[in-house]
């Protein structure tokens, strides 16, 4: 049988799978829902996509789109992304997850030494709350707000009341915006591991 919907292979808690949700249903592009489990990853999505990572989305004619920021862009319909857009999502997915890691896990990294991976982080969360009136681009959020929250409120998980005590007024209320969304909320929704041979879970608008 033909495919008629992408399908989208995805973790739910993983926050690259989350902001390419957050695009796919921002846009309310209806899809399959597959959720992964990490330790048991489906030859499906293996086959698809050897990195063995997620999210993959596979959309009807073939096409694979392996990057949560490619998945991002094609459900946006931008060509491009505006060039500050680009820079602080690049140095998100560099610097401040890198920092974000040995924040959330300490001990986990050998190479760890004797930085403090915390103020590391808030060289960037500081960037962000310099920038943020109230959303990334001003009045109303756009992809870069979408994909830096997940990582963000990574950040603020590890510690609340750190978090909450830090000077980001913006910050703290951007990310409540988030976090309160009706979007946000859909996005979460709790699916069964997919296994080849089930019934296909839809997101419909």
């Amino acid at each position: 049988m033909p495919q008629s919907h992408p399908i989208l292979y995805s973790f739910r808690r993983c926050p690259y799978a989350m902001r390419a949700r957050l695009a796919l249903y921002g846009a309310k592009i209806a899809h399959e829902h597959r959720e992964v489990a990490l330790k048991n990853k489906p030859v499906d999505m293996l086959t698809l996509s050897p990195k063995g990572t997620v999210p993959v989305l596979q959309l009807p004619d073939g096409t694979i789109i392996e990057q949560s920021l490619d998945i991002m862009i094609w459900a946006s319909g931008q060509v491009s992304l505006p060039p500050q857009d680009k820079q602080i999502i690049e140095e998100n997915d560099t610097t401040f997850k890198h920092a974000l890691d040995r924040y959330k896990y300490p001990g986990r990294y050998v190479e760890e030494g004797a930085l403090d991976y915390r103020d590391e982080c808030v060289r960037f969360l500081s960037k962000l709350e310099v920038r943020l009136s109230p959303f990334m681009n001003g009045d109303s959020p756009t992809l870069v707000d979408s994909a830096l929250f997940p990582f963000v409120r990574q950040c603020a998980l590890v510690d609340l009341n750190w978090f909450a005590a830090q000077p980001y007024p913006q910050l703290q209320g951007w990310l409540d915006t988030f976090e309160s969304s009706d979007l946000f909320q859909e996005v979460m929704t709790k699916y069964a591991f997919w296994q080849p041979g089930d019934e296909p879970q839809f997101v419909t608008f």
